[in-house]
């Protein structure tokens, strides 16, 4: 089995912990720590550009949550736009199915009780939303809360309806690099009741 540091290293991730992440680890049990306060299961991270990488923001979040509540939290890459992140679902995997539904997610555990779960691969336009909402429906019981990638969701023209399947919907942003331009069309398609803020990074 291969250490889930090095699975990480090798999709260019890495979670940063109390010993070892300084600043980086105490902001994120900051806003997991929020974000647990808020009871919202199921929170969406939206990027602001196509320079901005979800995952491992949002996959530092979850080890902090972990930490946090002792929970177990899912990290799900809902459309596939991270490659590598499917190949560490892939590896060693337990294949999940909803009821009824034919839309299979890969998951895998990382650190003991945080998992990433992938789709075997994109889905095209008009499908994406329902695969996504089969999977909050049927196949999240066993999780405190799940992070949710909505990278992609733009391209397919689906940022909204996706968006409305969350709990929760943060922005996530380049410090110094993103425009309030950016951010006010994305703030444009989420809904008001469901954004919770906006996260900078880098």
């Amino acid at each position: 089995m291969h250490d889930d540091a090095d699975l990480l290293a090798a999709a260019g991730i890495s979670i940063v912990s109390g010993g070892d992440g300084g600043g980086v680890h105490a902001e994120a049990v900051r806003i997991a720590r929020r974000l647990h306060a808020a009871r919202q299961k199921v929170v969406g991270f939206i990027p602001a550009t196509d320079k901005v990488a979800v995952p491992p923001v949002a996959l530092q979040l979850g080890s902090a949550l972990v930490e946090l509540t002792g929970a177990t939290i899912a990290f799900v890459d809902a459309n596939v736009r991270y490659p590598a992140l499917a190949g560490i679902a892939g590896g060693e995997s337990n294949t999940a199915e909803s009821k009824g539904q034919h839309q299979v997610f890969e998951t895998r555990w990382l650190r003991g009780s945080l998992a990433v779960l992938t789709p075997h691969g994109a889905e095209r336009a008009g499908d994406a939303v329902p695969a996504l909402a089969r999977l909050l429906l049927d196949g999240i019981d066993l999780f405190e809360y799940v992070l949710v990638d909505l990278t992609g969701f733009d391209l397919l023209g689906e940022h909204a309806s996706a968006a409305a399947c969350m709990d929760a919907v943060v922005l996530v942003a380049n410090a110094h690099q993103t425009r309030e331009k950016h951010l006010l069309r994305l703030l444009r398609e989420v809904p008001e009741s469901r954004f919770r803020g906006v996260l900078l990074v880098g």
